[in-house]
């Protein structure tokens, strides 16, 4: 096994234990902090992809945004010391049937499709080249996009904002 593997293996790890922990905690701070771990895993793949602006935007966008999602995941959560409820074990039961029918359906579209190697030679996918065709090509479906992540997060901080009153 060569060096690139041992570390590819060791940051695919990270993903997957990173991963399975923010979902498997039940204290919220800590699933946000697993979670930004499995990002900086994923940007370390992105990395050996030589993907280097995806790994960048990873880390800026993506954990940045996670580290405003544990404030107001802090703020609008019970109090630490309140008692948590039990688990439902029916509901984690379907969680795992559907989510293991769901992994074993890309499973084998992963497996069975024929993947064709891109010609290198396609496009400049420097950061600067991106850069430009963000800003000029694709203006509009970039300002599309923002301006849907901006009313995705006005809609999260009205439902969050409503108390449920029994």
């Amino acid at each position: 096994m060569s060096l690139p593997d041992f570390f590819f293996i060791v940051i695919a790890g990270v993903v997957l234990i990173g991963a399975f922990l923010a979902v498997w905690l039940k204290n919220v701070f800590y699933n946000a902090l697993s979670l930004i771990l499995c990002l900086f895993g994923v940007a370390g793949i992105f990395i050996f992809l030589n993907s280097e602006f995806l790994a960048v935007i990873e880390v800026i966008i993506y954990i940045g945004a996670i580290a405003i999602a544990i404030i107001f995941a802090i703020m609008l959560s019970r109090p630490m010391f309140q008692q948590h409820e039990k688990r439902n074990f029916m509901k984690g039961f379907r969680s795992l049937l559907i989510g293991g029918l769901l992994f074993g359906g890309l499973q084998k579209m992963i497996l069975t499709t024929h993947w064709a190697v891109a010609d290198p030679n396609l496009g400049d996918y420097s950061m600067r080249g991106i850069g430009k065709a963000l800003l000029s090509s694709a203006l509009l479906p970039f300002e599309a996009v923002s301006l849907i992540l901006l009313v995705a997060i006005i809609g999260a901080l009205l439902i969050s904002s409503t108390r449920n009153e029994k």
